[in-house]
């Protein structure tokens, strides 16, 4: 695995489920900071997603500070509009967490003050304040894919094994694949690669 998405409390349903397809499309974990603004199970939230939901390598985490104990900082690279810095020149390595605030608040401001070299946000010269959530994500994802060399090929070599050794380095351990850490099992259709943050 290439990349990381995270989102911090998101509350529309189809956002979520839009990038959760994307997740799918492009093998790339979730990691979704509650409290959510909607149920996992909400129909729009499957619509989006379509067929595709129950094949989410899904993590939840109850609150901020839950996910930043499991997952270190040197990992995530945040992305806001008040961000200052442009996204293609994020610091994108095997294993980082791309970090989206909400669709009402956006990223914290607490973030932005405490990490602006790690704050990244992508240009819009024209009339609008912010882009949709799930547009944003598709386009800084595909973004660290392309500088990673992850797309129509297999990774440039040297590419899977940092990315392994920042697993084992990191802070949070995958979880065996379809189990949570407390051995229940969440997520559509008998929860397969569900995850849930202990």
């Amino acid at each position: 695995m290439a990349l990381h998405i995270a989102l911090i409390e998101p509350n529309i349903p189809p956002n979520t489920g839009n990038i959760a397809r994307l997740c799918v499309a492009t093998d790339t974990p979730l990691h979704l900071i509650e409290p959510l603004g909607f149920s996992l199970e909400d129909r729009e939230v499957r619509r989006a997603g379509l067929e595709y939901w129950d094949q989410v390598d899904l993590w939840l985490h109850p609150n901020w500070f839950r996910f930043r104990d499991a997952i270190s900082r040197d990992r995530c690279l945040y992305f806001s509009a008040n961000a200052e810095r442009d996204y293609r020149e994020a610091p994108y390595a095997p294993n980082s967490v791309l970090v989206f605030g909400n669709e009402t608040e956006g990223l914290p401001a607490k973030i932005l003050e405490k990490h602006p070299d790690r704050c990244f946000r992508i240009p819009m010269p024209g009339e609008v304040r912010s882009l949709n959530l799930a547009n944003a994500v598709s386009v800084v994802l595909y973004e660290g894919l392309r500088q990673l060399g992850v797309g129509d090929g297999r990774p440039p070599a040297g590419a899977a094994e940092s990315g392994e050794a920042a697993d084992a380095d990191g802070a949070a351990a995958r979880p065996s694949r379809g189990r949570s850490r407390t051995g229940r099992r969440r997520g559509g259709r008998g929860g397969r690669r569900a995850k849930q943050d202990g």
